[in-house]
């Protein structure tokens, strides 16, 4: 979900070191308790987006909305509020803002009055000819309320000479483009939408005779659903009265799916392709030591995400594990924020050491990957601070090169250490004794046992490649990718 026109602020320098999903979704069909159980699978999704959160539930007559800034925790388990979400049927949206600001407008599920009825919806993920859209449908006499390119689907199911409403976002579906997953609601469907390449995830679950569209299987768990299947690449899902029937529109291709789910995004509990993403997590680990063991007496994660990768290159080379790194799991980015003495201290707020289990030791510290190389630094220094003779780096995915466009929120393509860098550059400024990447065949073979097809690659890999599934439409006129969010859509005056 991207930010499209130009805020008068300045942009807030991007100061996170890891890539960063923007949103979770949520929806559920026929149940009584439907916007408690969209709070819940929320609460599970909410690694997907902290800034803001919403629900929308009809109950056969009318739609009610409740939208936040924050976490789900901190506002949707009031019984208060849940008593203004009556109704069986509710979708539900976690927010991460490309942008500087949340605003409540950009805050989603989104709801519309159309000529057909009412029709609320959340989306995962970016389009890549948002500003084109929209910028033809403003010339046209539309009207947006919010600077998300998600309104654009609104608008051109809204501007469909269709009679039927799947046919409707038939026509709009076939008009966007990018990575994207989708839940809509009606007064009589609940409806998921997975791109033509899969690229952003979504999921079917069963509790009793009620139907659950969501982002990961985790949120499944947490409200005692039972998992059906993944949604296909480019399939619509349509459930109505308690049964559930599919269309696929698209010309038929293999999926790409976006294969930072498997190694950073997916909470590691979430079933991807039927296996847990903890399990790829160490395959890619396992990976890592077979091409690049080195001699040292500890493997050490950065936590909490580079655990299970440490875990597997523990164990394949035969290595102690040790959790040389402790994460404060109570400081969050508006702690860090406010002053800027607040902001020198650094990862130091977020991350300590073990003193005595480094001291005198070399250490291979795992990571999942490494964007910028900010917080990589910070932690090699404080674990030479702390008495380690040695830090080896080891990331368990290739070099990030390229920035992405379809959902990803990111530094630019210069702030990517590996963009101009090569690996002793990248090493001399982590100030690291070695640095070692995962190798692209390594990744491939840890994830699904073959080499990458490089005619027809089995994942969206782009961070790695440069190969993108889908090329941006949208002008970018020479700016940076961060900036994309933040295009103005030009003045028809």
């Amino acid at each position: 979900m991207r930010i499209l026109l130009t805020q008068k602020k300045k942009l807030k320098k991007f100061n996170l070191d890891k890539l960063r999903e923007e949103c979770g979704i949520f929806g559920i069909s026929n149940h009584e308790d439907a916007s408690a159980l969209v709070a819940l699978g929320l609460h599970a999704l909410q690694h997907r987006g902290q800034e803001g959160c919403g629900i929308v539930a009809f109950d056969g007559k009318s739609y009610h909305s409740e939208k936040r800034q924050g976490l789900v925790g901190d506002h949707f388990t009031d019984p208060e509020t849940l008593k203004k979400l009556p109704g069986k049927f509710a979708i539900g949206h976690n927010r991460y803002s490309t942008t500087g600001e949340t605003s409540l407008r950009n805050i989603q599920p989104f709801f519309a009055d159309l000529h057909m009825g009412g029709l609320s919806i959340a989306h995962n993920g970016n389009l890549t000819n948002a500003l084109i859209l929209r910028e033809s449908l403003v010339k046209d006499g539309a009207i947006f309320r919010t600077t998300s390119d998600t309104e654009t689907i609104v608008q051109l199911i809204a501007k469909s000479k269709r009679e039927k409403f799947i046919d409707k976002l038939i026509d709009a579906l076939f008009q966007i483009q990018g990575g994207y997953s989708l839940v809509l609601m009606t007064n009589k469907k609940l409806v998921g939408v997975r791109d033509p390449f899969g690229i952003r995830p979504l999921v079917i679950g069963k509790i009793k005779n009620s139907y659950i569209l969501a982002s990961e299987t985790c949120a499944l768990d947490i409200v005692g659903a039972t998992f059906v299947r993944e949604v296909e690449n480019g399939e619509i899902i349509i459930i109505e009265n308690e049964k559930i029937s599919c269309v696929k529109p698209f010309p038929k291709q293999k999926s790409k799916p976006c294969v930072f789910e498997y190694i950073y995004f997916a909470r590691p509990d979430s079933l991807i392709n039927n296996k847990c993403a903890y399990e790829y997590r160490k395959n890619l680990g396992s990976e890592l030591a077979k091409e690049t063991d080195i001699d040292a007496d500890l493997v050490v994660p950065v936590p909490d995400s580079g655990v299970p990768a440490a875990l597997g290159y523990a164990e394949e080379s035969n290595k102690r594990f040790e959790l040389g790194l402790i994460r404060n799991h109570y400081v969050g980015r508006t702690f860090i924020e406010p002053t800027q003495n607040i902001r020198s201290l650094g990862v130091k707020l977020k991350l300590s050491s073990t003193k005595t289990i480094v001291k005198n030791k070399s250490i291979i510290l795992i990571d999942d990957s490494l964007v910028r190389g900010t917080t990589c630094l910070k932690i090699v220094k404080m674990l030479y601070e702390n008495g380690a003779k040695e830090v080896h780096v080891r990331i368990a995915c290739p070099e990030i090169k390229y920035p992405d466009f379809y959902g990803v929120d990111m530094p630019t393509k210069e702030e990517l250490l590996a963009f101009e860098k090569n690996n002793q550059e990248m090493c001399d400024y982590i100030k690291a004794k070695s640095l070692k990447f995962l190798s692209i065949d390594g990744l491939y073979n840890a994830l699904i046992g073959e080499k990458r097809n490089n005619d027809y690659p089995q994942f969206s890999d782009h961070y790695f490649t440069g190969d993108y599934p889908v090329k941006p439409q949208d002008n970018l006129k020479g700016l940076k990718v961060k900036q994309l969010s933040l295009l103005s859509v030009k003045s028809n005056n």
